[in-house]
Order: C-alpha cells, then structure tokens, then sequence
C-alpha cells in the first residue's frame, strides 16, 4: 500500500469523524426490529412454533430486506457499550499516530462513558447490550454482561493506559478480567479444556467466539497482572477453540448440533483472539489453527471478486449480499495477520479497495448493508460504524509503523 492509499484512508476518516460529531454517539442497531415488545415477541413465538413464528416475523423480514430505515418504528435510538469500546480504540489509535491531544480527549470520553455503563448488580465491571435479546435459548435481559463485549472494553481501556499509565484504567481492567474469572462459568468437556459460558446465566457454553474471547482477555490480563490462574483458565477455553476447529479450517459458530453454519466476521473473531494470543505468547498451537483458519477463510468467504461474503454455510435465507461488519472484520484481521499469507494481504486489499470507493456515503458515515435491492443506509454504531472506524484507524497505525520500519 503506497502513500496514496495513506492519504485516502486519512481523509476518510476525518469525514468520518465529522459526520460522528454532528450525528451523536447514539444510533438504531441492527436488532432494532427486534429489541423491542413487537419484534421482540414474534421473534419469541418463532423460536417457540417456527410455523406460526414465521407468519408473524414475515414483515419485519420485509422491512429489514426493503424498507430498512422502518426501524424507527420498532425501537429507539440507543449507546452500545461495545461500540463505545471500538470508538475508544480508533481515537487511541489516531492520538498514537498524530500526538494531537483531541484524540486522547475523545477515548477517554468514550471510557468514562463506559466505566458509568457497566451492568449494574455485578461486584466486577462487565458490560452488554442496551435492550432485551430474544435468542433461542431465552431471553437476555438488558443489562446482562456478555463475554463478547466485554474483552473489547478491556482492550479499550488497555489501548489507553498504555499512553497514560493511569491507575484508574489499570484498576477497571484488573474488575473486567475478575469479572471473566468470578461470573462466566465453564463446562469441563476434557481435563485440559473448558468451553466458556456466553454470559453469567449460561452453563452450557459451546459458542466457540465466546471461548475466543475469554481466552484473550484472561490471557491478556494474565501477562498484564501477573496472574498464573488467569492463564490457565486461558488455556482450558483456548484448547477448546483449538478443538473445535473442523478438518477443513473453519470454525462452526457453535458445538451444539444446531448452530453449525460458518460466517465471515464470526470466523474473523476467532482468528484475531487467537492472532492476538499467539503475539502475546508465541503459542505453537495458534500458530497453526491460525494458518488452517486463514486458508479456509479466504477460500471460502469471499466471492469471486474476492470481497467478503455473509457464509460459507448459511443458517437461513440470507436478505442481503454484503455486511459492514463483515468488511470491518476483514480489513481489521488483515492488519494483523498482515505479511502471513499473501492471499489473505490480496482479499483485504480488495476490501479496503472496495470499501473506500462504495461505502462511505456524502455525509462521511457508511453503508451498513449492500441489499438484494439497493443499500441499508441506516447507520448503526454497534453494526458496525464503530468497528470500521476502529479498523481503519488500526490499518491506517500498521501502515504508517511499516512505513516507519522501512
């Protein structure tokens, strides 16, 4: 990538920035047809009687495939604490790069948001979703923590305190990783591997990003603090994502019989806790899941212009072509896999190509879906506004380094 590329990535985000000040740190969310008593009630009823379900969740499948700005009419506008992570993280990145103290000003805004947005009711800081979740399993309520948030308000407030070593940062981080340690459980599934539960209330475990992402934090915060037992809780959810890798590379989305479709971003997740594991400890065994993963990944989740595509093995009817989140991933995973494999360095190159000639629209924020008709225009922080902008901040920071090295 070359300086032009530089200065375009630059200029994008600074439009970005823009548009976020005017627009505000709230937004809709890609479960807002969902989130509240109508959506959340068909949704419900659907996985109860799947026939009857299915009448009844027709017409916000419509919307969501057509008319994609009807959400305003089922829920309201809201502050994801995930995306609040993500912002964090971009504005880290960018303070980093410049020295300008706007940047600094703007992640720790975001991470004093999220030290007054954890769940209430917990002795240590976790954090989740702002609304109900109807899943299949039950409902999770607003407010419960979720191990797939949570390592990401770690990292940001460790993206910080690595510019300003202050205690405050160090001292939400050390609650997060006790929070991983003291309120997600296990299931034992051998005597050198555990499959972690989705939030306090699971039991069962088997999603097997959410493992992914205890095993960074706690492995994370085990090199942070010094803590053996934060290692090998680590180790016993790393050795089940390691398992559960399947012959060909890919990673189900769960172990439990049912959930076994393959998709881009939640296959990007477990790649980047494990990229993220092996820089912290060199770890032979993500060494090698990772060049499995990342084989099969660009193979099969990219369509034949080499962009990002939803599924290798889909769930359901899928109402749309291509995902925000999905290009977001991508270009985050190639940043840091970045030289490993020159299919992976082309498919990203690709995306980001893509990304910055069709996705950004006049006002500086992004399409959030390409349709089978037309786009979703609606932006959405959590889906994934934030993730991008971290993700280009994070290339544009591994750009410039390379640059530096040169």
């Amino acid at each position: 990538m070359n300086q032009q590329s530089t200065d375009k990535i630059s200029s994008v985000l600074l439009q970005f920035i823009d548009w976020l000040d005017s627009y505000g740190e709230t937004s809709y969310d890609h479960q807002s047809f969902f989130a509240g008593p109508v959506g959340g009630g068909a949704k419900a009823l659907y996985y109860r009687k799947p026939k009857l379900g299915t009448m009844a969740v027709a017409p916000i499948i419509f919307c969501e495939a057509f008319v994609p700005s009807a959400r305003r009419f089922f829920w309201r506008k809201q502050r994801f604490p995930i995306a609040d992570a993500h912002y964090a993280m971009g504005f880290a990145l960018l303070a980093r790069m410049t020295g300008e103290e706007k940047y600094y000003d703007r992640a720790v805004h975001f991470l004093t948001v999220l030290e007054e947005t954890r769940c209430p009711g917990y002795s240590h800081s976790g954090w989740g979703y702002p609304f109900d979740w109807v899943t299949r399993t039950g409902v999770m309520k607003t407010g419960t923590p979720l191990i797939t948030t949570t390592p990401y308000v770690y990292e940001a407030f460790s993206y910080v305190h690595k510019m300003d070593y202050r205690d405050r940062w160090l001292e939400v981080m050390h609650s997060a990783a006790e929070h991983a340690v003291n309120d997600i459980k296990d299931r034992e599934l051998s005597p050198d591997a555990a499959t972690a539960g989705y939030n306090p209330l699971d039991s069962e475990g088997g999603v097997i990003n959410a493992s992914a992402y205890r095993a960074f934090l706690l492995m994370s915060a085990a090199v942070q603090f010094g803590r053996d037992d934060y290692r090998r809780i680590a180790e016993r959810n790393l050795n089940f994502v390691l398992g559960a890798q399947q012959p060909d590379g890919a990673w189900y989305y769960s172990i439990d019989g049912v959930r076994d479709f393959v998709d881009h971003f939640h296959t990007c997740f477990v790649l980047k806790a494990l990229a993220k594991i092996e820089q912290l400890t060199g770890h032979e065994g993500c060494r090698k899941a990772i060049k499995a993963g990342t084989d099969y990944y660009v193979r099969h989740l990219f369509d034949e212009r080499g962009l990002p595509k939803p599924f290798s093995r889909a769930p359901r009817l899928t109402v749309y072509r291509q995902e925000l989140y999905d290009y977001a991933e991508c270009i985050n995973l190639g940043a840091l896999l970045n030289g490993q494999s020159a299919e992976l360095d082309d498919r990203v190159q690709a995306t980001l190509d893509d990304l910055l000639n069709r996705w950004q629209k006049p006002d500086g924020s992004f399409r959030s879906r390409r349709l089978l008709l037309g786009w979703d225009n609606v932006p959405m922080h959590r889906w994934a506004q934030a993730q991008l902008f971290r993700s280009l901040c994070f290339q544009l920071y591994s750009m410039k380094k390379s640059e530096r090295a040169a």
